[in-house]
């Protein structure tokens, strides 16, 4: 992937955020008026995707945002963007040691891939419905599962492009 890593992954409560606009680069690629075919190839989406397949999930909210911002409201391009932001926050919240909210975010993830059987924005509902499942199981601070299933999704998608 030619988007590179932050140098660390913020977990609140627990070091430094960011600073602000450090990723403006990547959510810019992402704007009202583009086709839902264009922001899966957008730098904020194939970067949301990188940072969460390599274990920065706060990150990965803040660049996949404006990509589910703009999409059509009610598509099922729009659901599968929050259903990965909610992945990326449930594994932020086990790796806080929060399960349950953890447990509570994977239900939203199941909901919203419930009806998507092919690929939409390059994710199959069904792989996203397994990591949610990982997701509800993991135990606290452990969210190996969960990386390597998100990896796995994340990286085909990557290399497809």
């Amino acid at each position: 992937m030619d988007i590179a890593l932050p140098d660390r992954a913020y977990v609140p409560g627990q070091g430094a955020r960011h600073p602000e606009g450090a990723f403006d680069h990547l959510r810019a690629t992402a704007r009202p008026g583009m086709s839902a075919d264009a922001l899966a190839r957008s730098e904020a989406w194939r970067g949301g995707l990188w940072f969460l397949a390599q274990g920065y999930f706060w990150e990965a909210h803040e660049v996949i945002e404006p990509v589910w911002m703009a999409l059509p409201p009610n598509s099922a391009e729009r659901r599968m963007a929050q259903a990965v932001i909610q992945l990326a926050n449930g594994a932020l919240k086990l790796r806080m040691g929060r399960p349950g909210a953890a447990a509570r975010l994977a239900g939203q993830v199941e909901a919203l891939c419930g009806e998507i059987a092919g690929p939409v924005m390059g994710v199959h509902g069904a792989e996203m419905r397994a990591a949610a499942v990982a997701l509800r199981n993991g135990q606290e601070g452990g969210d190996s599962e969960v990386c390597i299933i998100v990896r796995t999704i994340c990286c085909q998608f990557c290399e497809e492009k």
